[in-house]
């Protein structure tokens, strides 16, 4: 069974909407046993991100920049799961209101830092999410565990 970790800081219904794309796609049932950790990117531990497979984030873009609460958890996880979890899948999404441009290069930044193996374009919206976006979503998390079985 693979182990698949969804963080996210969805604090607008727009950004809710994408977590439970997301989620929905882990929970395709073509993709078999597939365990899923649910976190609020304040919650996530250390212990979450050594217990997956996989990862699939989710943030706001906040004055051009990600969360503030998914920068949190990348604060208090990065040195413990930098090499234990090199070269694990992830991919994530981003929404802001006008430009996610840094938020886009934080993401980057760090998860090139960590190791970790992009299994699926990010999802960059901007503005208003449309069924289009969710579905994206769902394709999205869909992939990332099927990378990492």
């Amino acid at each position: 069974m693979v182990s698949i970790l969804l963080v996210h800081h969805s604090p607008s219904q727009a950004t809710s909407e994408i977590a439970e794309a997301a989620l929905t796609g882990l929970r395709m049932p073509e993709l078999g046993a597939v365990d899923v950790t649910v976190r609020p990117a304040l919650e996530a531990k250390t212990a979450d991100v050594l217990a997956a497979d996989a990862f699939v984030l989710g943030t706001t873009a906040n004055f051009g920049y990600i969360s503030g609460a998914l920068k949190h958890f990348f604060d208090t996880t990065y040195d413990d799961v930098r090499e234990p979890t090199a070269g694990r899948q992830f991919s994530y999404w981003i929404h802001g209101g006008y430009d996610t441009t840094g938020a886009e290069t934080a993401m980057k930044q760090i998860t090139t830092g960590l190791g970790w193996k992009l299994a699926f374009d990010p999802l960059i919206v901007t503005g208003e999410v449309t069924e289009d976006h969710l579905a994206s979503a769902t394709e999205l998390a869909a992939t990332v565990a099927a990378s990492a079985m």
